[in-house]
Parts: structure tokens; sequence; C-alpha cells
């Protein structure tokens, strides 16, 4: 009898990079120098047509106030979808925001209403875990119809609350809530002043970075500041911890975290309240922006915050640049309408030139060509014309966030288990 010998398999060759696939490593002096170069295309743009308002101090901080409530969303929808649950439901968790923050915000204080605000969309955030976690219930579904439900109760309770006594007669309707106070702002005294003088002289680009700082300067809101913090404190709480490692395993493999110990459903609900609490405070900061409550306000932010999302790869700093894109063209379009969005063509023309040139250094080829016939359609615009139909003014926003996006999200990954149901004990 002869024993069979056992072959093992060869060990398997280490994992080469591609040469034929460049990669360019995002240094610090690299984003400085890509930082460097926007600015100057942008300040050549501006010197070429004459759109003095595209660096102006006014269009940065009205690019601020656009994309706030749109990167708390997306904001919102990062802590879920990082935890495996869809929130389609963040439009709805917003309007819970904009609705109780008003109703409680006319009454007290703004910063009373920013806290039933926040307490509203955790609401909505819980009922959604419910729903998706502990039912099971298909994620798009629940979310869809936690849009729905929003939409009605705040319809029925404006009516009982905003259009009977004291409410009504300060100007409530079933539309809108009564008048409440602005919000603390905040400018930096001195350097404010001082940046506007500089932005006066309209010089290359000197003006150009004396505008966007006195944007960021001048006049800024109590929660635009708070969403900065929220926006560090969310990529240190979920990449620099062990809980945000816990929560984001769940995402990845949940059978394989409940085999370490994680209590899968507790960081699901966890992450899904928090959820909420962002887009109630994305709804806030739309109400206390204008001051009312009003019906259908959010105007589909919470379902842009989610492409903001996912142009930023599931992280915050894309992120915040998907919601940063969205909000200076709206405001671009708000301020100075048809003149600076036909600046606007070229800008784009310009910065879709450059995404084909990296595309063909990636031997990306198809996704270069497409960029590179954008960038010739939008100069031939440009050049043809001299100004835009108002329907495309007001299709602006939309339009140039959904373009670069498309173009730019060719390497996504969202969590492996994002919108996958999980039922406990799955995996024994």
């Amino acid at each position: 009898m002869t024993a069979t010998a056992t072959q093992t398999p060869p060990p398997a060759a280490p994992r080469v990079a591609d040469p034929k696939s460049p990669r360019l490593k995002l240094t610090f002096p690299v984003i400085l120098l890509i930082i460097a170069a926007a600015l100057i295309v942008v300040s050549l743009v501006r010197i070429i047509t004459g759109a003095d308002d595209i660096t102006s101090d006014g269009q940065i901080a009205g690019a601020l106030a656009g994309a706030v409530p749109i990167g708390l969303a997306g904001l919102a929808g990062l802590w879920s979808e990082r935890a495996g649950v869809v929130n389609i439901g963040l439009e709805g968790m917003m309007i819970l925001g904009t609705f109780f923050g008003a109703w409680a915000g006319w009454q007290t204080n703004p910063w009373l209403g920013v806290l039933a605000g926040v307490l509203g969309g955790a609401a909505g955030g819980l009922v959604h875990a419910i729903v998706t976690v502990t039912f099971g219930v298909d994620h798009i579904i629940a979310g869809v119809a936690m849009n729905i439900l929003a939409t009605g109760v705040t319809a029925y309770l404006a009516k009982r609350w905003f259009n009977v006594g004291e409410a009504a007669q300060k100007g409530g309707s079933p539309k809108q809530s009564p008048p409440m106070d602005d919000i603390k702002h905040f400018t930096v005294p001195g350097l404010s002043h001082w940046l506007a003088t500089i932005e006066k002289h309209h010089w290359f680009l000197i003006s150009d970075i004396a505008g966007i700082i006195g944007g960021v300067v001048t006049n800024i809101s109590s929660l635009t500041i708070l969403t900065l913090v929220l926006f560090i404190g969310t990529f240190f709480v979920l990449w620099r911890t062990a809980f945000g490692l816990r929560l984001r395993s769940c995402g990845e493999n949940p059978i394989a975290a409940e085999s370490l110990g994680v209590n899968v459903y507790l960081y699901k609900y966890i992450a899904v309240i928090v959820s909420g609490a962002l887009a109630g405070l994305g709804g806030v900061f739309l109400a206390i922006g204008t001051h009312f409550y009003l019906a259908g306000q959010t105007g589909g932010r919470g379902y842009i915050g989610l492409a903001a999302m996912i142009f930023g790869n599931w992280r915050p700093g894309g992120l915040a640049m998907g919601a940063g894109l969205f909000g200076y063209a709206d405001s671009l379009q708000l301020r100075n309408g048809a003149s600076s969005v036909h600046a606007l063509l070229l800008l784009l023309a310009l910065l879709l030139l450059a995404m084909a040139a990296w595309k063909y250094f990636r031997k990306a080829y198809v996704s270069a060509a497409v960029a590179l016939g954008f960038a010739a359609l939008l100069a031939l615009w440009y050049a043809l014309t001299d100004s835009v139909p108002d329907e495309v003014v007001q299709a602006t926003p939309y339009v140039a966030t959904l373009l670069v996006m498309g173009l730019s999200a060719q390497r996504l990954r969202m969590p492996k288990a994002d919108g996958i149901p999980y039922r406990k004990g799955e995996g024994t």
C-alpha cells in the first residue's frame, strides 16, 4: 500500500501594479498644486468673460449656504450606508427637520429650533431603522415610504398648528410657519474689510483669492461652522476609533462582525438615527435661512445629498467637494443668472478638458474621449452665444453637478453589504 503524496498549490504570486495604469498619489504638495491650478483657471475665466462675480465674497458665501444642507444630507447618508442601510428617506427626514425646527423656533429661540429639528429628523431615522433593521423591509421601499409619510404628516400638522390662534395671527398658514429669529453669524473684524478692498481691484488671482477667503470669514452662520465640525468629527469617529471600525464592519461584512462579538443591530440603529439627526439639521438650516417653514422647502436636497455622497466615494472629503460644487452652481444662477451661467460654460469646458487629460493619463481612453467631447460642445456653445435661456439658468446646479459626477465617478466602491437585509445569526 503506497501513500499518496498530497500536493499543495504553489503560493500565489504577489500582486504587481499594472504599469499601464499609472496612479498619482495625492500627497499634500500635489493637493496644493491642484488647488493652485484650479484658482488660476477660475481667474482666467473671470478675466476673459468679465464675470467678476464668479469669485466674489458674496458668491462664495452663497455657495456655502447652498452647500451646507446638501452636505448634511450627504453626511447623513454616509453614516447610514457605512453601516449597511440605504437611506432614501433623507428627504423626508429633512422635511421633518424643517417643520419641527420652525415650530419650536418661532415660539422660543433658534437654538431650541435646531434641537427640535434634529430630534424630528432622528425620530424619522428611528422609524426607518425599525422598519429596515428589525423587520427587514427593503431599504428603498422603506425610504420612499418615509418621504411620503413625512410629507403627509407635516402637511397635516401645519394645518393644525400654523393655521390657528396665535400662529395664524403672526403669519402662519397651512403652507408656512410664523417667522422666527435668525441664528448668530460671525465676521472676522478687520480682515473681512481688507479682503473686500483687495477684491474690488479685480487683480489677476490675488483678487480671486481675496474674494474666496472673504466669503468664508464674512457673516458666516453658526450652523455652517457646526457643519464643518461635524464633517471633521465624522472622519475621526468613523476612521480613527474602534467604534467607527465596528460600525463600518457592519456595512462591509455583518456576519463576520457578529462572529467577533459586534452587536450589529445596535450599530445599525445608532448609524441610522444619527443619519436622521444630521438630515434634520440640514432641514433646520433651510428653515432658519428663510426664517420660515415652507411646504416643499427641501426641494429634493435629500436626493442630491445622496448623489454627492456617491460622488465622494462614501467619504467625507469627496462628499464635501460634491456638495460644494452644487452650492457654487446654485449660488451662481441665483445671484447673476444668465451672465454668470454663460461664463460657467467656459469654466466647465476647461475643467472637462483637464479631466480628459487626466483620464488619458490613466489610460481610460473612453472616458477621456467623452469628457473631451463635452468640453468641445460647451466651448462651442460659449463661443456662439452671448447668453443662455432662463430654463438652462434654473437647471444649472443640477446639470453641472450631474455632468461632473457622471464623468468622474469611475472608481467608486460602496460598502459591500450596503442595502443587503441582515438577520441575526445568519452565519451560524
